[in-house]
């Protein structure tokens, strides 16, 4: 497969690409005629699962923080798909950001959580993700958990973690605020 880390050179009628670590140059017509434009492709990578693909385009320097046009990163594509061995890979990354939202606000702690998979939920909060943030809707990923055993696990570091749901929002209430 070849990596869509294509870039003109000085003579217009070749493309600089690698493929499985090795590159090269390919002439431009066959570039034009046999491949398909990839705008984000550590992300299609992410969403697809597709572990070798993904590490190609670690190796050749593809920003692991990255956001695409709804303003996802790859690590939120592989929660949302439940691709655990892609969350393992992108976690050795260095400065790879846990808690970005995207467009709708939601951050790949509310995608694996709203997907069931607590498995990946597990290894988000071991990594430090944050479940205090409420994405466009004011849901946290609890809210949007879609499972117990997710939920379990959210409740149980929002426990430690002192964080105000609103659930637990009544235990906040002093004796004026309860009038």
């Amino acid at each position: 497969m070849l990596t869509p880390l294509l870039s003109w050179q000085s003579d217009t009628s070749w493309w600089k690409g690698t493929c499985k670590g090795r590159t090269g140059l390919i002439p431009s017509n066959y570039v034009a005629e046999q491949a398909e434009s990839i705008d984000n492709p550590l992300h299609e990578a992410a969403k697809r699962g597709n572990l070798s693909w993904l590490r190609e385009c670690l190796d050749n320097r593809v920003g692991v923080n990255g956001l695409d046009k709804a303003g996802s990163t790859a690590l939120y594509w592989a929660c949302h798909g439940g691709h655990k061995d892609i969350v393992e890979v992108l976690f050795t990354q260095p400065n790879v950001e846990l808690n970005q939202q995207n467009k709708l606000g939601d951050t790949a702690l509310h995608a694996a959580a709203w997907k069931g998979y607590a498995d990946i939920v597990q290894l988000l909060l071991a990594k430090g993700a944050r479940t205090d943030l409420r994405n466009n809707e004011k849901k946290l990923a609890l809210d949007m958990a879609t499972n117990a055993a997710c939920a379990s696990l959210l409740k149980k570091k929002q426990a430690t973690d002192g964080v105000r749901t609103s659930s637990n929002a009544e235990d906040y209430l002093d004796d004026e605020d309860s009038d």
